[in-house]
Formats: structure tokens, sequence, C-alpha cells
């Protein structure tokens, strides 16, 4: 077995060993960087963690590189290393960005063949590669240059449910070592269920052409317990993507589910507080308005909790939230 296969089956064969599917979870911008993936590895970690989506030029262009590098940040505190996952459609420009993640000292990457963002989509990035199997094609020849494993991320199709057998068909016969895909196509965005109707029929298409891949689905599954059941259902599927999920319980990894209190949610949000302002020294720059997306993880669902909710969104600072949280009745 190669370096780059043996990344990922080791994954497998290790949620294998405990009767279960391996978890992660979902690459989101401003989402899963470094500050978070440890709140999340605090509250309940996944099998694996992805980094915030990187366009390829920007990882080595010279005035670009600076600016990602928060988003390839790995703060020595974590455990393991996440993927790197990078978007764009210039294979060249994957060549140099495989080589420097690999030097940063990831294992792994995955390409975002998904993102249904208008911008990412006029820069013929994410879902655009959907339409574009000779493009696809040449950025995953150019991401395999480093020697790092290289799994693509991605959904159903461009505009069209039934387009679906023709992409995973062309995905699955690239050589790679994982193909996850979110149950939608890029129409759809998040409007309709996610259409687990089609995974039997995409497990026995990934067994015709490409066994040895393994599988993992994403889109409508809130928490591991839901994960594992849907795993049981569809014999074949190797892995579970959990994306917003996160945002209705940080602890959506948990194997085993309890109830968690006010006072052990805010002690996670302080930990992100405590872990922004260190990100916010170490890079110079301010992203307190990304953190506002966060508060609804922690204050919800309590007597009072929408005020003071709506009082921390309107905060600008993350010394502004630590006094709004003093002087609340959830810290009595």
């Amino acid at each position: 077995m190669s370096d780059s296969s043996s990344y990922w089956q080791n994954i497998a064969n290790h949620a294998k060993a405990e009767n279960r599917p391996f978890f992660s979870l979902a690459p989101m911008e401003a989402v899963t960087n470094a500050i978070f993936r440890q709140v999340v590895a605090r509250a309940a970690a996944p099998d694996v963690f992805f980094t915030e989506f990187t366009n390829a030029i920007s990882v080595t262009h010279p005035k670009a590189k600076f600016t990602v590098q928060g988003r390839l940040y790995v703060a020595p505190e974590e455990a393991h290393m996440p993927v790197a996952q990078l978007w764009g459609n210039d294979p060249d420009a994957f060549v140099r960005a495989a080589a420097d993640v690999k030097d940063r000292g990831y294992e792994a990457i995955d390409l975002n063949m998904g993102c249904p963002d208008a911008t990412v989509i006029k820069n013929h990035g994410g879902s655009d590669l959907i339409r574009n199997f000779d493009s696809a094609a040449a950025v995953i020849a150019g991401a395999k240059t480093a020697g790092l494993p290289v799994s693509v991320k991605t959904r159903l199709g461009y505009s069209r449910l039934d387009e679906w057998r023709d992409w995973l068909t062309f995905l699955f016969k690239q050589d790679i070592p994982l193909l996850t895909i979110h149950l939608r196509t890029k129409k759809e965005m998040s409007r309709v269920p996610a259409h687990f109707e089609l995974i039997d029929d995409i497990v026995k298409l990934r067994d015709e052409i490409a066994p040895d891949t393994l599988l993992q689905l994403n889109g409508d599954i809130e928490n591991y317990q839901e994960g594992v059941k849907l795993a049981q259902e569809h014999p074949g599927v190797d892995g579970i993507m959990i994306g917003r999920g996160i945002f209705t319980s940080p602890f959506a990894f948990k194997k085993e589910p309890k109830e968690h209190d006010i006072k052990e949610l805010l002690g996670l949000l302080n930990y992100q507080l405590d872990l922004y302002d260190d990100f916010e020294r170490r890079f110079d720059t301010s992203r307190f308005p990304s953190l506002k997306r966060f508060f609804k993880i922690y204050v919800r669902n309590q007597r009072n909790a929408a005020s003071l909710r709506n009082a921390m969104m309107e905060a600008h600072t993350t010394d502004e939230v630590r006094q709004l949280l003093a002087e609340s009745d959830f810290t009595d």
C-alpha cells in the first residue's frame, strides 16, 4: 500500500475496528481555522479535521501568500495535522501549492470541487469544475505531484440531479483514495433535503469502478448518532462528514450523547475567545465579525438567551463579550 493511499485507509481501518464509519468536520470558510478546530477537539473530536478552503494560487503568490498564513496555520496544541483543502482551476498553481503545504507538514490534500459560492465559480473553482472535466483532471494531477494523498469533495451535479452518474464516474476513475460527496447539486444549495435515496446507487457505482476509493457522505447529518445510523443503513459508506450540525452543538461528534449545561457551553466560548485573541496577535489581523457567527452555538435555548446573544452581536471586541458574559444570569 502506498503512502498516499495508506493515510486514509488507516483512518478508515481504525473506525472499522470500532464498528463505525470515520467522522470529519467539513471544511468551512471562516469557520474551520485553528481556533475552532481546537474548540471542537476539546468538546468532542472527529477523526479528521480540514482547514478552511484556500485558493491554490494564493498559497505561493508573492502578493497573497502572507494573507493565507492564518488559513493554513496549525496550532502546536492540535493533536493531528488537518487536511489542507485547496480550490482553483490552475494545475500549475496546484503543483506549487501542493509542494508548499507538504513543506508545512501537511499529510494530505483535499480538492474543493463543490463550493457553490458565486465568486468562486466566477473564478472557475469549486462546483464550476463539475462542468469542466478536463480542468478537474488537470487539477487533480497537479495536486498529486507532491506525493501526498489527494482526495476530492464535491456535489452530485451542477444544475441537474441526473448529472451525478457521469460526474461521479469521472471522479472514481481519477485514482483518488477518498471521495466526499455533499448529496445535493450546486443549484440546490442547501434548500432541499440531501438525496439519501441515491446512496446505494453511488456505493454500487464506486464498487464497480474504484472499489479501493473510500466514500464519505455530507449533508443533513447533524451528529455522530445520525452518521452511524446512516452508514449502517447503507453498507459501503466509509465516512461521515458533519458541517452545519456543529452549529447545532459543538458536541456533535460525541459518541455518547448527554446534556451539556450553559456553564459548560460558556466555558467553550471563553476558550474560543482566548484562542481568538492569540490568533489575532500572532497574525496581526482582526476577523472579529467572523467570530460572531459562533455565538448562537453557545447561547441558545435558555431563558434570556436571545437578549444576551443580541448584545453580543453588537460587541466589537472579545473583552466586551467577556464583560457581557460576566454580567449575565448564566455565570451566577
